[in-house]
């Protein structure tokens, strides 16, 4: 078994993150979603507020110290506290306290707790759980949600089997319609006009070999638009082939070289991994210092073919996904407010949001279960 792999935070990820609360989105949706402790967050959020700083010496005190463990004590506490203030309840109110924390303890150890035979819990619980439909519905809704109203019934199938659910997917779009829950997919598409061709003699390496066994090896790019408030802003994304996540990304006023620069700037780890860049004969991809750079870390170049946006498929594809689940039906203020946006969506695309191609797992836990079985 390998060891878990201690995480570590750059200041930047925590201003990010707190700057997400403060802008709107719920504190559980973030712990949640970024895997974050309670107790680390708020500590975060303490710290930005207070000092401006995250490192410890500019905040921490005895007092902060005692009252953290001392929170901790009285969580402990107040679980236990839910089982045994019903020990000397009747059947029907231990079984509907069992019930109603399954989702934390295990059924085994509530009977214990409450000495309730497991066999009288199950008879009657299942007498007492008539509203199976209403549960169902109440979580596709959640799934649905979740995924920023972007998983059709396919996605939610899949999302039901993880929770121990089997439900077909003429159920889930019935529950679906009954409810009023349309995906963005169904919002029509607009294409926007392609931008002047490079005429570099580069070939096409790549030859649409977009299956690749080793993470960080070929790499594709591309760029798309995004309205703040009466302008056009672009984002430039880096994805990797091995599992569709996005290493790199970038956004600003300008569609050109620098915006790609910014976004390998953003590539986590040696850039000399990167063995292949491929992209389509945009403008914005000719430019001496993306050669520069692409020569510094020794990494190899791909054009597609003229006029031929298969070559690049998988890019069209995920900013295809961008623009539906990202941009359609939302609207940035500023610049600053799109940059944390995106930074809020890349990690959802990572860490969450589940793909067809990956057997319906995250680009990150498709990587993680790769590596497990390499060990």
């Amino acid at each position: 078994m390998t060891p878990r792999n201690r995480r570590n935070f750059t200041d930047e990820f925590k201003k990010q993150v707190v700057q997400l609360n403060e802008n709107g989105k719920p504190r559980k949706e973030i712990l949640k979603e970024y895997e974050l402790s309670s107790s680390a967050f708020d500590r975060w959020v303490s710290q930005y507020r207070n000092a401006g700083s995250f490192k410890e010496e500019d905040n921490r005190t005895p007092e902060q110290n005692e009252n953290i463990r001392l929170q901790k004590e009285n969580q402990r506490l107040s679980m236990e506290v839910d089982i045994f203030k019903a020990s000397g309840a009747d059947h029907g109110t231990k079984v509907d306290v069992i019930r109603n924390n399954r989702h934390k303890y295990s059924v085994s150890a509530m009977c214990a707790v409450l000495q309730l035979p497991k066999s009288t819990y199950y008879y009657e619980s299942q007498e007492a759980d008539t509203s199976e439909e209403e549960e169902l519905t109440s979580l596709i809704v959640d799934i649905f949600h979740k995924s920023r109203q972007n998983y059709g019934t396919r996605k939610i199938k899949h999302e039901l089997h993880k929770k121990g659910y089997q439900v077909s997917r003429r159920r889930i779009g019935r529950i679906m319609r009954e409810q009023g829950l349309v995906s963005k997919y169904t919002v029509a598409q607009f294409k926007p006009m392609k931008s002047t061709c490079n005429e570099s003699e580069e070939g096409n390496t790549l030859n649409r070999q977009f299956a690749q066994d080793k993470a960080r090896k070929v790499v594709v790019s591309d760029l798309t638009y995004v309205r703040v408030r009466s302008k056009w802003h672009y984002i430039c994304a880096i994805l990797d082939l091995y599992n569709r996540e996005i290493i790199g990304y970038s956004s600003g006023p300008q569609k050109d070289a620098a915006l790609v620069q910014k976004a390998f700037a953003s590539v986590g780890g040696n850039l000399e991994d990167l063995e292949l860049f491929h992209t389509d004969r945009g403008s914005e991809f000719k430019n001496q210092a993306i050669e520069e750079l692409l020569e510094t870390f020794n990494i190899d170049r791909s054009l597609s073919m003229k006029g031929c946006p298969y070559d690049n498929a998988v890019a069209e594809a995920t900013y295809k996904v961008i623009k539906t689940e990202f941009v359609y039906g939302e609207t940035f203020e500023s610049q600053e407010q799109l940059d944390l946006a995106l930074f809020d969506y890349v990690h959802w695309y990572n860490h969450i949001r589940i793909h067809g191609t990956l057997g319906y797992l995250s680009p990150i836990e498709f990587k993680k279960r790769h590596l497990n079985k390499i060990v």
